[in-house]
């Protein structure tokens, strides 16, 4: 399908957003809004998403890829994935305002992106949000960083011969033990422990229990972000529940990086959104393998 691409501007709280919105000929009554993580812009890890967003838009699906506010051409002050609520919000306005024919809205990011596009959905309970498309979410702490680093680094490095051969020789440097057994102490922490605020991996889980929409998980099987994000949902109360969502499809991409750097890997993440937009759009069932 035909589609153009242009350049919008809108405003979000006194300072001007910049975004590349595509239009197809024919859109659906979904449109698309990219939720970039960051520090990143509007185009993505080796142009992730003007590609996807191309993809997309030839299938029919309005789509609007944006700097948040202190990001590439937008004005204001750079915040984190943690501060990007009214940016979403002036976003999804901006798409609805320019393709009146998309009257609900997925988001669709990874990495932070996708822990933005939730916390989105947790600040606004916002009706026209109708799917959600995450991408190795972040839920990143010292304690859950240092339990995939040991799972998935340290427990392999202590299957290898070379490594007690350095131990024996003293190659391996005091730092580096003391640093290993910092680990060890980080992974004996409970993630269930009070808080004096919520922590945004609280919130997180409770805009992704709650969701009413349509949720599509995709992990990356060569991701520590990924890794660290399923050893989080095992094991935090708050996620207890979380792979029971209803809606909720779960994508594994096994041999595949952080950003799907490669054609092959671009090209699944694409096919596997339009597959599952399709599918409940079109009320039918998609293949996830």
């Amino acid at each position: 399908m035909k589609y153009v691409e242009e350049t919008t501007l809108f405003s979000c709280q006194g300072e001007t957003l910049l975004g590349i919105l595509a239009i197809p000929e024919t859109s659906a009554e979904t449109g698309v809004i990219v939720v970039v993580g960051g520090p990143q812009y509007r185009v993505g890890s080796h142009r992730q998403f003007v590609l996807l967003s191309r993809a997309l838009a030839s299938a029919g699906y309005a789509i609007l890829r944006f700097d948040y506010r202190g990001m590439g051409d937008s004005e204001g002050h750079q915040r984190d994935f943690q501060s990007v609520s009214a940016d979403i919000a002036a976003a999804i306005n901006s798409l609805q305002a320019r393709v009146p024919n998309a009257k609900t809205i997925v988001l669709w990011g990874l990495c932070d992106g996708a822990s933005a596009a939730l916390l989105y959905c947790t600040m606004t309970q916002d009706p026209r949000v109708t799917g959600l498309c995450l991408l190795n979410p972040w839920v990143r702490s010292e304690a859950s960083l240092a339990k995939t680093q040991v799972k998935h680094y340290y427990t392999r490095r202590l299957m290898q011969k070379a490594f007690w051969g350095k131990l024996v020789r003293g190659k391996i440097s005091v730092g580096a033990l003391r640093g290993f057994f910092q680990r060890i102490r980080l992974t004996l922490s409970d993630p269930n422990q009070p808080a004096t605020a919520q922590r945004f991996q609280e919130r997180m889980a409770e805009a992704w229990c709650h969701f009413p929409g349509q949720i599509l998980l995709v992990l990356s099987g060569e991701d520590y972000t990924a890794k660290e994000f399923w050893e989080y949902v095992n094991v935090a109360t708050e996620w207890k529940n979380a792979m029971a969502h209803p809606r909720l499809v779960r994508c594994d991409a096994q041999g595949v990086d952080h950003t799907f750097s490669s054609a092959a890997s671009r090209m699944t993440v694409e096919g596997r959104t339009l597959g599952w937009l399709r599918s409940w759009v079109a009320g039918s069932q998609v293949d996830t393998e």
